[in-house]
């Protein structure tokens, strides 16, 4: 089978900011946001997650950029309330303490929103939260603002028919994407794939993939938490959710001949499926697999410093933003070939391609990196090369040119209606 790939935008080649524009007021909507790790004890939901990671680093680059934000998200396990962030922005927390009702949070950030208005433009995250994008298009309409959207994960095109809930999650979810999406001004997808689906189905979009910050990254040094674990270390770093595949992960490594340990950092409603799986293994590998829970984002390089090999099993994925910070650490990686997850992981370059839910195909990938100090090598420089087209500074700078390409084009077509309304 042939993968292939589309490169991110050299950042000589993007459009330039421009800087003659007036400054902005922009809300962001997203069910889930980074912690906030100064209040939380221990995150209850979605404590790592690319979505979280994307909008946080977005925010604060722009905020860097003097774009006012205010962020609107569902609280999951941190208490209500207004937290600053950077120099002109600020994160509103809202919703119930509970992880089982998670559209509840909508309703309250329909109120808080407003109430913190009016904004020029509307940006919404979509995940697998069939709230956001009706939340988000009635603040637009309300603001008469600009209407963004990133897709973060296409109910529509990414998630596969696997199971009564992503069934109901593609079909329900799906039909919705469909007609907000055709509102948005502007429509912000990760990966060329994606696009490409989109495309065919009408919808013109941009594509701007999650990025890394490059400065957390630099003399990042090994995690003192992986010390005294052998090498090679294969290290999984995200949610243990079904979508992420971890207990395929922990079957392929019982199958992984060569020395080596298995790394497992995260938490997540599949956790009893993954203490299964391990379960499951014979001793002698049993003892191989090491399990940590939550850890905060600004840890995430030093994890990766310390590993050897990143995996990342999904059934499906739109791009998996680790990825590109594994390649940033020089990290080699071991992945599933679905959704845009090839356009950012070059097979025999910077990583190994596999089928989705075939622990036998993942093992044999993970034996020749796992069982080749030389093979890794060779990749290592190649994946830090690849990751000159992922650093947030650039790739906010293209965001906030879709900001103002919106707001032109919704002046536009407020004049344009005015004309009209006069004739």
């Amino acid at each position: 089978m042939t993968y292939t790939r589309s490169m991110p935008i050299p950042l000589a080649d993007r459009e330039p900011e421009p800087t003659d524009a007036p400054a902005l007021r922009v809300l962001r909507l997203c069910s889930v946001f980074e912690p906030d790790v100064g209040q939380v004890g221990r995150p209850q939901f979605d404590p790592i997650g690319g979505m979280q990671n994307h909008t946080a680093s977005l925010t604060r680059t722009l905020d860097r950029l003097g774009v006012e934000q205010t962020v609107v998200t569902s609280r999951l396990g941190d208490a209500t309330g207004v937290t600053p962030l950077g120099r002109c922005s600020e994160v509103v927390r809202v919703g119930l303490p509970t992880r089982r009702v998670r559209q509840a949070w909508a309703a309250a950030a329909f109120r808080a929103a407003k109430s913190r208005g009016p904004f020029d433009v509307v940006h919404v995250h979509q995940g697998e939260d069939l709230a956001a994008l009706p939340l988000a298009a009635a603040l637009a309409r309300r603001f008469d603002a600009a209407f963004v959207a990133t897709l973060h994960c296409s109910l529509r095109h990414s998630v596969p028919a696997a199971g009564p809930r992503l069934t109901a999650l593609r079909v329900v979810g799906g039909a919705l994407e469909e007609r907000l999406l055709g509102r948005a001004d502007e429509v912000i997808v990760l990966t060329q794939t994606t696009r490409a689906r989109l495309a065919a189905a009408g919808q013109a979009c941009t594509v701007i993939p999650s990025g890394v910050e490059s400065d957390l990254f630099r003399g990042a040094t090994p995690s003192p938490l992986l010390a005294g674990i052998a090498r090679p270390r294969v290290l999984y770093v995200g949610r243990l959710a079904r979508q992420k595949a971890v207990p395929t992960l922990v079957r392929a490594f019982g199958l992984v001949s060569s020395p080596g340990s298995l790394v497992i950092v995260g938490d997540g409603p599949d956790r009893p499926a993954v203490d299964a799986a391990v379960a499951e293994l014979p001793e002698s590998v049993r003892r191989r697999v090491h399990r940590f829970g939550f850890r905060p984002h600004q840890e995430v390089p030093a994890l990766l410093a310390a590993a050897d090999v990143l995996a990342l099993p999904s059934i499906y994925e739109e791009m998996g933003s680790i990825l590109a910070e594994a390649l940033q650490a020089g990290l080699p990686v071991v992945a599933s070939a679905v959704g845009g997850i090839p356009d950012v992981v070059r097979p025999g370059r910077t990583g190994v391609l596999v089928p989705p839910g075939d622990p036998v195909a993942l093992a044999g990938a993970l034996e020749r990196l796992v069982g080749s100090e030389g093979r890794r090598s060779a990749m290592r420089a190649a994946c830090r090369a690849e990751a000159t087209g992922y650093a947030w500074d650039g790739l906010a700078a293209q965001i906030l040119n879709v900001y103002r390409r919106a707001v032109a084009r919704r002046c536009s077509d407020a004049r344009v209606a005015a004309t009209r309304s006069m004739s």
